[in-house]
Parts: structure tokens; sequence; C-alpha cells
């Protein structure tokens, strides 16, 4: 199972560059999962396209559908978000080993509590990962 980033989600549902990788990485077969951080961060970045007029409104309602669509049908497993991924990423973000900030330093906690790969296209979180121990994988 591979935990993924929402950087990984977004072009999964919006057209860009990484699009094809990520739909290759979609169909692969192997069982994905995300936190409910992600959903949050999903909506925002939509959100944002919309507002940057990358997206219409209604091009922007049709994507969350879709995504929540795939949620209720259970293309992603869903990881808590518990005291101790708290307790984690505060540790983390203290020990100013990295650059990481608040929701990064959550999603990586979790990856990490369930001992699952991070797949993300952020390379800042990247390479906090590789600091902190983390496992990541990337697109194929």
């Amino acid at each position: 199972m591979l935990f993924l980033d929402t950087s990984v989600i977004v072009p999964f549902y919006v057209p860009e560059a990484l699009s094809p990788r990520v739909q290759r990485l979609f169909s692969s077969g192997e069982p994905l999962s995300i936190s409910s951080l992600a959903q949050v961060e999903f909506t925002s970045a939509i959100a944002r396209l919309v507002r940057m007029k990358a997206l219409s409104k209604r091009s922007g309602r049709s994507v969350l559908e879709e995504f929540e669509s795939h949620i209720k049908r259970k293309l992603y497993a869903f990881q808590a978000i518990t005291p101790k991924e708290y307790e984690l990423a505060l540790g983390w973000i203290g020990s100013f080993r990295t650059s990481l900030r608040t929701l990064d330093a959550l999603q990586l906690a979790v990856a990490s509590s369930n001992d699952l790969p991070l797949v993300t296209t952020d390379k800042g979180l990247a390479k906090a990962a590789k600091t902190l121990g983390v496992t990541t994988r990337g697109l194929p």
C-alpha cells in the first residue's frame, strides 16, 4: 500500500505535466491510501485553481464530485491522524532538522506511523522524508 501526498492526487484529477505518470501509478493496481487531511488539502488546491481562473467553478465542482465519488467507492484506504502523528510531527518540526511545515509534517507522520511509503512530487517534503528516514516512492 502507498500513502499519497496531495501533490500526487491533484494531477490525477486536473491535467498537468505529471498527469500521465500519476495515471500509471493509479492504474498499477497497488492499493492507495490517504488521510482526511488530504481531503482538505485537495479541496483547497481545487479552490485555489478556481480562484486563479485555471478551472471554472463548474469544473472545480465536477472535480470535487469525482474525488468524493472515488472516496465513496473506496479507491483510497484512509489512514487516521491520531495523537501519535501529532506528537511525531511536533517532534520533527521542533528538531529544526528540516523545513517541514505543519500539514506536510502531519502527512509525513501518517506515512511513517503506518509504515507506508510516501508518494509525493513535493521536493521539499521528499527531502525531509529522507532526512527523517521515512520511505518515499517516486512516480512510475
